[in-house]
């Protein structure tokens, strides 16, 4: 093994990887075992990864296919494979075969330990895979009786708890919609999003913990349910309280878990419906932050066969593993966290604040639970490196060979310190997708160097190019993230949508015919590739656009700033560049502290990014899965209304950006 160890005053060697895995790992992959599949199908000798992608791209009819064998995926696969290969929307995977995305997940890999929970430092709890499929079975009969049936939606206002994901497995089973949303969104957010796909039924907890403070849920739902008319069942799940009866009484067409699955005690056997391939099995939402969310309608073979070959292949997960993400039931983390019992893997669920316990708890739970797997994101481990805290120092991780990072760009200096606080002999896998293809188009790969800075690859079966402006696939240069051939984890459509209108602007307006995803980025030499933020939220002063992780790379470097958020202001007929920084207690923005923010960013990036105003703010707001939100605080600056503040996680941190006199002078 390739294992370099190196403190934070130590810059790396720019010229070699920051890890490699060593042959033996290398050729025990999963991955690895797919290359040799590969090979004897398509007769290539497939001898790189770089090989191994184009022909996923090029031979989409043997590669998927092969995915789906490989994979050991329960159900009827048709001889053909793909229909209208070049319409973008359009083509159809798999039109002839049927499945049924619970069965895939509940599929008998013995009797072992199949979901952990922990929420925060209060409450612990364990599932076999025994108990997980019986209390599945009840719940489903429970559905079923309920009269819930194929199409229609069950919606879950719950934390990342184990009734979450037995909810939605009994949703699957009987070939139902589900859609969920985190606690701690505020009754219009529920309402902008459950309000459009109208649920059959809504299962909501009685409240939740976050930094060790009892949230009483109570309220909101007595608010909520009056207001979504197509509820005809309200199920209350215990978790702040041992009995919730007299509570789910007090709330229209109300009943407790327990009284809801009462009747159906003692059913064990699930009857999971052979459905299409493109059933529908998720809604998912966008953000919200422009204007009410869309309702992103995924499919339930899109869904599995994309999750199966990024967890076997590229995060190299298998049976007995122990796979963490942090992660709320309102971001599509918590959908492809789930998709990994389908791998056989061990479920580690978390709810709550990730610093509680002076930071510790994440900590404690990964050597606790002997994690194999631990995702976050990049502002997690923004926030992990500012406590101090070196997990390498404290922690048994020998178990943990993988850790991917998403949410936003993952800065190079955050790769050093995972390396040298966190675990030498890791994986370290940036991966970046998204709600809108419930995947990754970007991601790892156990089998390759990791680059500082870099994303590890283009996903298999993706083709991912970066296009400039007049749509020309371009390397070594920023542009814009397409994806130029269709995909089975592409959406099926947007609810109410029906004639296609506004999935095919939200996609193909850019680029007709090309998946236009969004992402300002870079492919690399090591065929790597490098996010800079959103297309969106690219600044573009004198004409030059910059990615916004460019300059929060070198701000957030330095120890005052906590963290940081950058726009571009109209001015003068230009675009000046405005940054806000959010500083450590007691740390105020004097002259000296703006002389250091811009000499670093002039001399970490360019003159360019250097910003025209650097003003201090008490908060940076965020949406509810932790992005920060540039638009918002752009259209703030400009006098313009924020469409949906309800999808914002701190609304009120708006204020301090609105009316400020140095942004007119």
């Amino acid at each position: 093994m390739i294992d370099r160890q190196h403190d934070r005053a130590t810059a790396p060697a720019i010229d070699q990887p920051l890890w490699t895995p060593d042959p033996e790992r290398s050729a025990a992959t999963r991955m690895a075992a797919f290359t040799t599949l590969a090979r004897q199908i398509s007769g290539r000798p497939l001898a790189s990864y770089a090989e191994l992608h184009a022909w996923s791209i090029e031979a989409p009819e043997q590669f998927w296919p092969a995915v789906w064998d490989f994979c050991g995926v329960l159900g009827e696969r048709s001889e053909r494979v793909l229909i209208d290969p070049h319409r973008m929307p359009g083509a159809r995977w798999f039109p002839d075969a049927r499945l049924n995305f619970a069965r895939n997940l509940l599929r008998d890999c013995g009797d072992f330990e199949v979901l952990v929970f922990w929420g925060e430092d209060r409450v612990k709890r364990r599932l076999s895979r025994a108990e997980l499929r019986q209390q599945v079975a009840q719940f489903a009969a429970a559905l079923e009786g309920a009269g819930i049936g194929p199409g229609d939606r069950v919606a879950a206002y719950l934390p990342n708890l184990p009734e979450t994901i037995i909810a939605m497995l009994a949703a699957a089973s009987l070939g139902a919609v589900f859609t969920s949303a985190s606690p701690d969104f505020g009754v219009q957010g529920v309402l902008d999003r459950f309000g459009q796909t109208e649920p059959k039924v809504l299962i909501a907890c009685d409240g939740y913990w976050y930094h060790g403070k009892a949230l009483d849920m109570l309220p909101k739902l007595a608010e909520l349910i009056p207001q979504l008319p197509s509820v005809r069942q309200h199920i209350l799940v215990p978790y702040l309280r041992d009995n919730v009866e007299e509570l789910a009484a007090s709330l229209p067409r109300s009943s407790s878990l327990a009284q809801f699955i009462a009747p159906h005690a003692a059913v064990t056997d699930i009857d999971f419906m052979a459905l299409p391939f493109d059933h529908p099995l998720y809604i998912l939402y966008s953000s919200g932050t422009t204007g009410i969310p869309k309702c992103i309608v995924h499919g339930a073979g899109g869904t599995l066969l994309q999750h199966l070959k990024e967890h076997q292949l590229h995060t190299d997960l298998r049976e007995g593993d122990r796979f963490f993400y942090f992660t709320t039931c309102g971001w599509m983390m918590w959908n492809w966290l789930v998709s990994g019992l389908a791998s056989g893997a061990t479920l580690l669920l978390y709810d709550g604040s990730p610093f509680i316990g002076d930071g510790r708890i994440l900590w404690d739970y990964a050597q606790a639970e002997r994690m194999t797997h631990f995702g976050t994101s990049a502002k997690y481990l923004d926030a992990l490196i500012k406590t101090g805290l070196k997990p390498r120092r404290e922690y048994d991780l020998g178990s943990l060979r993988v850790m991917t990072s998403t949410g936003s760009p993952l800065a190079p200096e955050r790769f050093d310190d995972v390396y040298a606080h966190i675990k030498p002999d890791l994986q370290l896998a940036s991966i970046s997708g998204g709600t809108d293809i419930i995947s990754c188009f970007v991601l790892g790969n156990p089998m390759l160097p990791v680059w500082r800075g870099e994303i590890q690859c283009k996903g298999l079966g993706l083709a991912v190019e970066v296009w400039n402006n007049e749509g020309q696939s371009i390397r070594g240069e920023k542009g814009e993230l397409v994806c130029t051939c269709p995909f089975p984890s592409m959406p099926i459509g947007f609810w109410n949508d029906l004639d296609g209108k506004k999935y095919q602007a939200a996609y193909f307006e850019r680029f007709p015919g090309i998946w236009h995803h969004g992402d300002f980025c870079e492919i690399t030499e090591h065929d790597g590739l490098v996010i800079y933020g959103r297309s969106d939220a690219t600044l573009n002063p004198g004409g030059v656009r910059i990615g916004t992780a460019e300059i929060y790379r070198q701000v957030e470097k330095l120890p005052e700033v906590v963290e940081s958020i950058v726009i571009g202001q109209d001015w003068e007929g230009d675009v000046r560049v405005v940054l806000f920084v959010k500083l450590r207690d007691g740390v105020d923005l004097d002259d000296g502290l703006v002389a250091r923010i811009k000499r670093a960013i002039r001399e970490g990036a360019s003159p360019r990014h250097v910003p025209a105003k650097v003003l201090q703010v008490a908060e940076i707001p965020r949406t509810k899965s932790g992005k920060i939100v540039e638009l918002a605080v752009r259209h703030v600056v400009h006098g313009q209304p924020v469409k949906n503040i309800e999808a914002l996680a701190n609304p009120e941190a708006l204020a301090g950006f609105a009316g400020r006199q140095e942004l007119r002078e």
